[in-house]
């Protein structure tokens, strides 16, 4: 048991770190070709952060652990607004830009019902999974959404505050070193499969000795690993004083989770929404609507009042769990 827990944690730390080579050498090459850091922003950095989850899903797919995809999917969103938004609260209170409120949070909270509705059965059809039908449909809207969102962004790209994140999150390039960011995008994406193996299959080997569902610990250990970028980045918002790209960054990667990687793994293999996803889904639209809410009180600030709340929420919830 103790080999599965370290095997856990290397693949989470490649994960992670190959996550952050991928953005680094991605953007390195993008701009020795020439690329806009806006571009950049739009496409590496904001698929950087959330590289992980897609690398797990994807190799969970291919296996056939649908649970596990579901649970790191379900789990990380939960994750990012319970645990990650309530630290930063904690810590100071967060501002929220208007545009992400009119603009991202709205989708994130359709992306979230439209997922609960598969879930639970298009109009009470019974189906419990997420099958490639579905799939589709969830690329699709993720499509709708990239389009809208950028062609926004560069209708407002003097005063859009997705603009100041993606310049803000975007790696300082150190060398120019065309072989380098090869390199780095290489080694990030070798980083990323490797990563994805030992995180599933030490997942699966945990779940099986602690006798509880593949899903428990995609909501927990795999959901809280595979959360990380989004923590470092938020940490380096808030170091930079702009804690306010946090909730921007967990809103933009929440919606990616949900249309593109869940639409992505349950193209490649149906995902069986598992004994408790019921209960999963119910908490991640509490979340999706709480968030929404506290973020348009107190002259639209996370206080930290808002932040013990979800907390414990997250806590309570992850405890209930496992005892699903």
């Amino acid at each position: 048991m103790g080999l599965e827990f370290l095997l856990l944690i290397v693949g989470v730390t490649l994960l992670v770190g190959g996550a952050e080579a991928l953005v680094r050498g991605g953007s390195g090459l993008a701009r020795d070709l020439g690329v806009s850091p806006l571009v950049v922003g739009l496409t590496v950095v904001a698929f950087g952060t959330s590289a992980p989850e897609l690398a797990v899903n994807v190799d969970a797919s291919l296996r056939g652990q649908g649970e596990l995809s579901f649970g790191n999917i379900i789990g990380s969103n939960i994750a990012n607004m319970g645990l990650v938004i309530g630290c930063f609260a904690l810590l100071r209170p967060i501002p929220v830009e208007g545009t992400i409120i009119r603009r991202e949070m709205p989708m994130m909270i359709a992306a979230t019902l439209l997922i609960t509705v598969m879930g639970v059965g298009w109009l009470g059809n019974g189906s419990r999974s997420l099958d490639k039908t579905d799939g589709v449909i969830l690329l699709i809207f993720f499509g709708v959404f990239l389009y809208y969102t950028v062609a926004d962004v560069f209708r407002q790209r003097a005063t859009d505050p997705f603009v100041v994140q993606t310049g803000m999150a975007a790696p300082v390039r150190f060398w120019g070193s065309l072989p380098l960011n090869v390199g780095l995008t290489v080694g990030g994406l070798v980083a990323l499969v490797a990563g994805a193996e030992l995180t599933v299959h030490a997942a699966v080997e945990l779940a099986a000795a602690f006798g509880v569902p593949q899903v428990v610990i995609g909501l927990s250990l795999v959901a809280l690993g595979t959360s990380l970028p989004e923590l470092v980045t938020g940490v380096v918002a808030a170091l930079r004083s702009q804690s306010d790209l946090a909730v921007g960054n967990i809103v933009g990667s929440n919606i990616f989770n949900l249309l593109f990687i869940a639409g992505v793994s349950a193209s490649i293999s149906p995902i069986p929404i598992p004994r408790g996803g019921g209960y999963d889904l119910a908490v991640l639209c509490l979340l999706s609507f709480l968030m929404l809410f506290i973020c348009l009180t107190h002259r639209q600030q996370i206080i930290r009042r808002e932040a013990v709340l979800l907390l414990v929420i997250y806590f309570l919830y992850i405890g209930s769990r496992i005892l699903i």
